[in-house]
């Protein structure tokens, strides 16, 4: 699902990037091994990865030139990745109580689901609400309760940039988790620099160049001038070195 708002979807991944295929290969390998603690070669150095006892996400950094926040077009979009980026990715339901039930059957912890009843509770207090919304990575909600959001929480959800996306009545909760679960989203703000975990280090070296040529090619189709506003672009695991794959 492609969201930014007045722009069509990008073209097909395989055609639109202008990466150059064999460079983002071997960075994507690179940045595997030293995840799994084997010795990688950056330039003419050996360096020793290291295995961490955490899922590493795996980072695109892009910087745009010619591009100026305070003056040009502020933009976002989301874009639905070919593989979840995030392995733990915690997600709340805001469900009505047929909901609530659909949650609860996904047997899935990283998934909760929270009533009108428990949101009452929090009596749009400002630091519960902002406390809530730190806690999880996304929310949906069930379409009923979207318009009651303002009324119960304020517009916590909305600062912190997690409005809920909506489940109708007859969509699958499954489904709509699934598809939250591989949504990635851009947001330009007031630099020239956007970071966005777009994979993780237990996916193998074609999953992650799908969703990294994914990622920018959504990123690309809402400049202003496409690939010339793109100056650098580097990936990275959490915890490993960076490696640049468009000059």
């Amino acid at each position: 699902r492609f969201l930014p708002s007045g722009s069509s979807p990008p073209e097909n991944p395989a055609t639109m990037s202008k990466i150059d295929a064999d460079l983002m290969t071997d960075s994507i390998s690179k940045i595997l091994a030293y995840a799994e603690g084997k010795e990688i070669k950056i330039g003419k150095d050996a360096v020793k990865g290291k295995k961490r006892p955490f899922q590493e996400t795996i980072e695109l950094q892009i910087t745009l030139k010619n591009y100026d926040p305070t003056k040009d077009k502020r933009f976002a979009g989301t874009v639905q990745l070919p593989h979840g980026p995030i392995r733990n990715l915690k997600l709340c339901v805001l469900a009505t109580a047929e909901h609530a039930k659909d949650v609860a059957s996904l047997a899935d912890p990283r998934v909760e689901a929270r009533t009108v009843e428990e949101l009452k509770k929090l009596n749009k207090n400002k630091k519960l609400v902002k406390k809530m919304a730190k806690k999880y990575h996304a929310f949906l909600a069930s379409q009923s309760i979207i318009k009651l959001i303002p009324r119960l929480l304020g517009p916590g959800l909305n600062r912190a940039g997690k409005f809920p996306t909506p489940i109708s009545a007859t969509d699958s909760v499954s489904s709509m988790v699934e598809e939250v679960q591989r949504t990635v989203k851009f947001q330009m703000k007031k630099v020239v620099c956007l970071n966005t975990p777009v994979a993780n280090v237990s996916m193998n070296v074609d999953q992650v160049r799908a969703n990294i040529v994914a990622s920018v090619n959504l990123l690309v189709s809402m400049l202003k001038k496409k690939w010339q506003n793109v100056k650098t672009i580097y990936i990275k695991s959490s915890m490993g070195p960076p490696f640049q794959i468009f000059f």
